[in-house]
């Protein structure tokens, strides 16, 4: 959803989006959620970070709670490291409209910090 999100902020970025134990499709949910604000991730596919960690970078940033502590070292030339964590979605249990919501909170939640992101380095 970040990479998503990011890629409609700004179509100039070169944003790239990998976990540390990617599913092998993106989660159906993650793909509805977006749809319903305008952002088409159907296309996207999971890629494990790995296959990035010798490549430069201007910005890696993790986002799962996890992430920090589970991610590769990316070996690469990387100018800055953050770390704006979410809870993951695909751990949300129960009905399908209570999954739903911890996906839409996490939705809402990446477009609020990443848009605080991107204006901070549009303004900087």
């Amino acid at each position: 959803m970040a990479e998503g999100y990011l890629k409609h902020l700004d179509s100039s970025w070169e944003v790239y989006s990998a976990g540390t134990r990617p599913a092998n499709e993106v989660n159906p949910n993650a793909v509805k959620v977006m749809q319903e604000i305008g952002i088409d991730i159907s296309s996207q596919f999971p890629k494990f970070a790995d296959s990035y960690i010798n490549e430069a970078f201007d910005y890696v940033i993790t986002v799962c709670d996890n992430a920090k502590d589970t991610c590769p070292v990316f070996t690469g030339k990387v100018m800055h490291r953050l770390h704006i964590p979410f809870d993951d979605p695909a751990d949300a249990v129960g009905t399908e409209e209570e999954v739903l919501a911890v996906y839409r909170r996490v939705r809402d939640e990446i477009t609020k910090e990443f848009l605080k992101f991107y204006n901070s380095l549009k303004n900087s």
